[in-house]
């Protein structure tokens, strides 16, 4: 077994490990759910245009772009 097993100082930290806190935190409502949802979106939404433009640029100048003075 592991050392979490393993009594030290005579307490078990085995069963404290395993038991998981309850967190209360912060409860969002539907309407923020819907509204971080749809940023999120937004934001994949744009880096995808961003790697497509970058892509298209990319194709559009070629070769070219490895030609040039050093």
């Amino acid at each position: 077994m592991g050392r979490a097993d393993r009594p030290v100082g005579g307490v078990s930290v085995g069963i404290a490990m395993k038991k998981q806190p309850e967190q209360e935190g912060v409860v969002l409502t539907e309407a923020q759910k819907r509204a971080r949802r749809s940023r999120s979106i937004a934001i994949a939404l744009s880096l995808a245009a961003l790697v497509i433009l970058f892509y298209v640029i990319t194709l559009v100048k070629g070769p070219i772009v490895l030609v040039r003075p050093i």
